[in-house]
């Protein structure tokens, strides 16, 4: 998976991919699936939380 090789660029356009499909069951488990802890403490996680409403 692109976060286990340290890629947040590329991890945030798959992500982005991901929303735009509109593939909700991957995006579910971006708050709790310890693969994307790498990406936490980037602001564009935050705001893809925001923008598939799961932000606390």
């Amino acid at each position: 998976m692109i976060m286990g090789l340290g890629d947040k660029d590329q991890a945030f356009a798959w992500l982005e991919k991901v929303y735009e499909e509109r593939n909700g069951r991957l995006l579910g488990e971006v708050r709790v699936n310890p693969m994307f802890d790498s990406l936490r403490s980037d602001p564009r996680y935050t705001e893809l939380l925001r923008k598939i409403n799961l932000a606390p």
